[in-house]
């Protein structure tokens, strides 16, 4: 039996084509009964907007392009050939690589986030639920959560933000420690400035407040943050009233001029403020970074930051590389090991069966024994058959430690010989 892995991503097709593979997940449940109708005999499919991979334990004789055909051909009439392109396929060593990169973010768009784990366990949880899990992907799958936690733990690999959206909470709890209970202001109602917003709100600022020339649009951006509106034409006067301002107006000229923050930094008794202006033109006139209790930061300062951690995740991601590597030997030489136990049972029992016949054959002509005697005879015969037993016990053990890429085939021939030697039943 082999394991085998087939999608596409970020890195080999463009969303417009990522779309047409993309399933909900109530299709999700059809396509793997549907894998399993064509030869899989345990099947995953992980669907999300950056990915679309299905990973199936098959028979060796099965081929993987039957397997996955109906998942990743289904939509608009695509063939097969005409995906293959994009298309990645690997089996193995290199499927159970794949699997521990992807649940450990290596192989998201932004290395080190967070959400890709998630939804793994999820397409996990879904599989098993409808019984295409067994005991090969179960022990794939578990062992790739546990290598993600592992990286998590001894990296720094999530620890810094790479977006502007996350560079704008870092530098807000550098100011403020917690953000638990922080106001927040948003002045206009840009795509970047409700990112930030976001990210915000989920790391404790509760309070949200939105003003914006249209109404329309702040009412709605107050709906997403369960937030509450300030009128255009009066938060000058209430800017006293929060810890972070977040502007993205379309405004010509600025909003927010040095007089009004010093305004704002005197009435609030010089507890300090964040600014954060991701507007193009800028809607905060940079003096006000001169501001004693100030912080005023545009997008060219987040985007730096971003930039720099980014570089920094990559080069702590040679560190989670190195740990994958360890972790995938580890896990083949487990499942290996696993392969051969079926066989040294056999051989056991086998052994054991020949054992006890033998003593039954020749123990009336043994006469009456004492315990000592009875316990003597069973120790000598349980010795001799563990030391024929030792030598293709351990050759076989070793073989499935030590085996390397490609060698496979030899250690089949292995079984097969001391399956015939010893004349023992198909496993």
């Amino acid at each position: 039996m082999k394991l085998a892995l087939a999608g596409i991503n970020h890195r080999t097709a463009p969303v417009q084509l990522r779309e047409r593979f993309a399933l909900r997940t109530d299709e999700i449940a059809s396509a793997l009964v549907q894998m399993q109708a064509n030869g899989a005999k345990e099947a995953l499919i992980l669907s999300t907007c950056n990915r679309v991979e299905v990973t199936a334990t098959l028979a060796d004789d099965v081929p993987v392009d039957r397997v996955i055909e109906g998942v990743m051909t289904a939509r608009d009439g695509l063939t097969l050939e005409s995906v293959r392109p994009h298309l990645y396929i690997f089996e193995e060593r290199e499927a159970i690589r794949h699997l521990f990169r992807v649940a450990s973010s290596l192989d998201s768009m932004i290395v080190g986030e967070p959400q890709i784990l998630g939804q793994l366990k999820q397409a996990y949880s879904q599989a098993r639920d409808l019984g295409t899990i067994g005991t090969v992907l179960d022990a794939v799958l578990t062992r790739a959560f546990s290598v993600a936690k592992r990286i998590r733990s001894e990296t720094e690999i999530g620890q810094t933000a790479v977006s502007v959206s996350y560079a704008a909470v870092e530098l807000a709890r550098e100011i403020f420690g917690s953000l638990q209970r922080r106001r927040v202001l948003i002045i206009g109602a840009g795509k970047m400035s409700e990112g930030a917003a976001r990210h915000l709100h989920r790391a404790g600022a509760s309070e949200i407040f939105i003003t914006n020339r249209t109404p329309e649009r702040a009412l709605q951006m107050a709906q997403v943050f369960q937030g509450e509106i300030v009128s255009y034409e009066h938060f000058p006067q209430k800017l006293a009233d929060f810890d972070i301002v977040i502007a993205s107006s379309g405004a010509p000229d600025y909003v927010l001029t040095p007089e009004l923050v010093r305004r704002a930094i005197e009435t609030r008794k010089n507890q300090p403020m964040f600014l954060i202006d991701i507007a193009v033109p800028r809607n905060i006139d940079p003096r006000v970074n001169g501001l004693e209790h100030a912080f005023l930061y545009d997008i060219d300062d987040l985007q730096r930051l971003a930039e720099r951690n980014l570089q920094a995740r990559r080069e702590v991601a040679e560190q989670a590389e190195s740990i994958v590597s360890h972790e995938v030997a580890r896990l083949e030489a487990r499942l290996r090991e696993r392969d051969v136990t079926p066989t040294i049972l056999s051989l056991q029992e086998q052994l054991e069966a020949i054992r006890k016949g033998e003593m039954e054959r020749f123990r009336s002509r043994l006469g009456n024994l004492t315990l000592e005697q009875e316990q003597a005879l069973e120790g000598l015969t349980r010795g001799i058959v563990n030391k024929i037993a030792h030598g293709p016990i351990s050759e076989m053990r070793r073989h499935a430690a030590d085996q390397q890429e490609g060698e496979a085939a030899r250690e089949g021939e292995l079984i097969s010989a001391v399956r015939r030697i010893f004349r023992l039943r198909d496993a």
